[in-house]
């Protein structure tokens, strides 16, 4: 539940300009009591005519202290105005000013008090053909109307404030989505580039490694082996341009970036690693006639590529075997072995691929598990169809 607002927070700064409308307002207000036995009182009652001019002055000068101590000044006023109709503006300000607090026993007791002033001053002043029930009832209505005023500024403050702190709010939590967004967004493109990259640098270090090696190559076959590094060095360059297109959103100039790797294009990637020298043999169970969505098929795709670069590093030469299967009802399981082997490669590792498969997998609502199975290590994931 909302809280409430403090009164200093819903009640706007008087400026001059608002005090002095509000001090036109006293005063016209004061001049339509007043001026009913003004003309009396100057010829009648000089005495009462001086207290009057008087205690209004007072008033005037009283309520621009009606924030200091709005009850206070309300009813120091009010009890001017039992003598003085000049008071009546000023009494009247005070009122509605406490009102628009709404607070019920402050609104009650200046109401009350300035209906009885009110009534104190209509029944002493010289009015002419004085009704006493007309009085009363105009009395009462007068003071009624200026204490539902009140209240209704003091709603409408409350309102405004309410609205706008909502609107502070939703700012801020809107700036918090953005942040958020932005750190999600960053770890995406760090998983992304892990995969993209760890996958192609592994490539080139295993052929540097290999030529740095063999000392009794001819210069044909060493020309082609660093051909080969040399491609494998562009295809990095150009899937790390891919992976950091989304960065350059804004810009003006023609895309650049290829299209993000799908299911299909994971026979694609087998068929490369083997005309690299890895035994790879690869069990496609999926029913081609049903298109696996690309989202899903990235993902497989990425656990695929990052299953082999961990094999090439872990268990250089050793055999893989890829099974793929599933349907739209029961999702998509990977499954990944190799032989444990006993030697690894010089290619330095981060040891965060499957720490980021994990959570790639889990951010599109499957598992990944990695278990040993005998002699054998097994990666195995399981995604829904509509991840």
């Amino acid at each position: 539940m909302e809280q409430r607002p403090s009164v200093p927070d819903t009640r706007p700064e008087l400026t001059w300009v608002s005090h002095a409308w509000r001090y036109a307002l006293c005063l016209v207000f004061s001049a339509a009591v007043w001026q009913t036995v003004a003309g009396i009182e100057w010829r009648e009652n000089r005495p009462f005519f001086a207290a009057e001019v008087a205690l209004g002055a007072a008033a005037f000068v009283l309520v621009h202290f009606r924030r200091r101590a709005p009850v206070r000044v309300a009813l120091v006023i009010a009890a001017m105005s039992a003598f003085s109709g000049i008071a009546a503006g000023p009494a009247t300000l005070a009122a509605v000013s406490v009102a628009t607090r709404r607070r019920f026993r402050e609104v009650v007791l200046v109401g009350t008090t300035n209906f009885v002033a009110a009534q104190t001053w209509t029944t002493i002043a010289p009015i002419p053909d004085n009704d006493y029930l007309i009085t009363t009832l105009v009395n009462l209505t007068v003071n009624a109307g200026m204490m539902g005023w009140g209240l209704y500024i003091g709603s409408r403050r409350e309102l405004l404030w309410s609205l706008r702190n909502r609107a502070e709010r939703a700012e801020l939590e809107q700036e918090l989505r953005l942040a958020q967004a932005r750190s999600t967004e960053r770890a995406r493109i760090a998983r992304e580039m892990h995969d993209v990259l760890a996958h192609r640098i592994t490539q080139v270090s295993m052929h540097a490694g290999a030529l740095a090696f063999r000392d009794d190559l001819a210069g044909d076959r060493l020309r082609e082996g660093l051909g080969q590094i040399q491609r494998q060095a562009n295809d990095a360059l150009h899937e790390l341009r891919d992976v950091l297109g989304v960065l350059r959103a804004d810009d003006p100039g023609p895309p650049t970036a290829r299209p993000q790797p799908t299911y299909d294009d994971i026979e694609a990637l087998v068929a490369e690693e083997v005309s690299l020298g890895m035994d790879i043999a690869f069990a496609d169970d999926l029913d081609p006639t049903v298109p696996v969505p690309p989202a899903t098929g990235r993902t497989v795709y990425r656990i695929v590529q990052e299953a082999i670069t961990n094999v090439r590093k872990h268990a250089p030469g050793a055999e893989v075997v890829i099974r793929s299967s599933g349907d739209p009802g029961s999702g998509i399981t990977v499954v990944v072995s190799n032989p444990i082997g006993g030697r690894t490669s010089a290619t330095p590792g981060a040891g965060l691929g499957l720490v980021g498969l994990r959570e790639r997998t889990e951010l599109r609502g499957g598992r990944l598990h990695q278990r040993t199975d005998g002699s054998r290590f097994v990666l195995e994931a399981w995604l829904p169809w509509s991840a």
